[in-house]
């Protein structure tokens, strides 16, 4: 009897002892979180410029967190625009860092999405596992992530957003030439045409970077810019010679990116959803993540940096797009050269001028070079769930330079928006990889 009381007791013990133990938040977990957002982004369809901003907030509220007391990581405070302060973390106080960093990114997620329902659906399920192993840990961390989440919606909200959104629509002149005019098949309105007064977060302006002037536009076939359209024309008609099955065709398909393509069939419209062009890059800093092994802290930071290059990038490409307002190839070819013609890819709502993809792919490449290094070979699965094979590339430049090039491929950019939206995307990732200090 005594050895089953004494038994009882060391059980308890055990027990007790268990509970005690402090809450282990995997990378796994952060991953998930993300790949969770990035999942409620394609049902909610938000647009690339948009996109950029929901992740962005999330991962700098989490990345302050773990930057707080912590001899490798350097607090954004003072660094990003704005952002003066967020509340003091007491070493003492029992919070575990990265339990409260990852609750404050999904706090901060929640006000971003419309399905707030799906956000709290994957957190409540964590909420119990973290209550189960720890309740005290849990409950002191929850209430530093949320008190930190506060401050950052609160610096968030003045970031013109909510003021854009009362902001005109985009005027389309058609009887000026060479103006972008809405295309086939939805006939959309400019999507975002005040993006480029969004606050940024490093930059001076939005124009610091802004990019050489675009060809001006003539129908003269010797000029410039009629050989621009001419060369979207011809390199369509090549891959069309070359089947499905070319590297030009298998390269647009995988950086399509487009998070709402319209489906006409009959009377009856319905839209296809992927991902949006930022999302694929946050897929490529978790593959980054897992090859190179890297802990919670490097992935927070990777995330981080690289979310403010997209969000950055966005807002300089943005700028230049309805500032040069340049026409798309599909309405030039169409009205020029071939009333039939189809791009490969379908043509986004807004000016050609420059491309967003380059300069954002640029920009996160360059990004994801400074935390991992040149030369980092990976293979890139985040298209495999619409059923696009993996692609292998030997560094993040290499992947980004397919990228901007896929859009030419996809008859939706002349080649002067791929070149010079390459030059304007280094061009933003140097310049916060060199402003912000981020590591000790």
């Amino acid at each position: 009897m005594k050895l089953k009381f004494l038994f009882l007791a060391i059980s308890i013990l055990f027990i007790s002892c268990e509970k005690d133990k402090s809450i282990v938040v995997s990378t796994d977990e952060y991953y998930a979180a993300i790949d969770n957002v990035t999942q409620i982004m394609i049902h909610d369809i938000f647009s690339p410029p948009v996109a950029s901003r929901i992740f962005v907030y999330p991962n700098i509220a989490a990345y302050e967190i773990i930057a707080q007391n912590n001899a490798s990581y350097t607090s954004l405070q003072s660094q990003l625009k704005g952002l003066d302060s967020i509340p003091k973390l007491d070493p003492k106080s029992g919070v575990n860092q990265h339990l409260a960093a990852l609750i404050a990114h999904m706090e901060m997620s929640k006000q971003l999405v419309f399905s707030e329902d799906l956000i709290e659906k994957f957190r409540d399920s964590l909420y119990v596992k973290w209550e189960n192993e720890n309740s005290k840990e849990f409950e002191v961390s929850k209430e530093y992530g949320l008190k930190v989440a506060d401050r950052i919606k609160k610096w968030m909200s003045k970031d013109n957003y909510k003021e854009t959104r009362t902001f005109p629509k985009f005027s389309v002149h058609t009887n000026e030439p060479g103006r972008w005019q809405p295309t086939p098949p939805a006939y959309m309105d400019g999507i975002e045409p005040h993006w480029g007064k969004i606050r940024t977060l490093v930059l001076d302006s939005a124009s610091q970077f802004k990019p050489v002037p675009p060809a001006p536009f003539s129908l003269d076939k010797n000029s410039t810019f009629f050989k621009e359209v001419q060369e979207v024309y011809d390199i369509s008609l090549m891959m069309k010679k070359k089947g499905d099955h070319s590297e030009e065709i298998q390269i647009a398909q995988f950086w399509d990116c487009n998070p709402f393509v319209s489906v006409t069939q009959g009377h009856m419209m319905f839209a296809k959803k992927k991902i949006s062009p930022g999302a694929h890059w946050m897929g490529i800093v978790k593959i980054a993540c897992k090859k190179s092994k890297a802990d919670f802290e490097k992935t927070v930071f990777a995330y981080t940096q690289t979310s403010i290059g997209l969000f950055e990038a966005f807002i300089s490409c943005w700028d230049e797009k309805y500032r040069s307002n340049v026409v798309r190839p599909e309405t030039v070819i169409n009205q020029n050269i071939d009333e039939n013609w189809k791009p490969l890819l379908q043509t986004p709502p807004f000016p050609e001028y420059t491309s967003g993809h380059s300069v954002a792919s640029t920009s996160a490449a360059t990004i994801l070079t400074s935390v991992f290094g040149d030369n980092f070979n990976f293979a890139d699965d985040t298209e495999i769930q619409f059923g696009l094979p993996i692609r292998k590339f030997k560094s993040f430049n290499d992947a980004s330079k397919e990228a901007a090039n896929s859009r030419f491929y996809g008859g939706i950019h002349y080649k002067a928006a791929i070149v010079n939206g390459i030059v304007q995307g280094k061009n933003v990732g140097d310049f916060i990889v060199n402003k912000l200090k981020m590591k000790n």
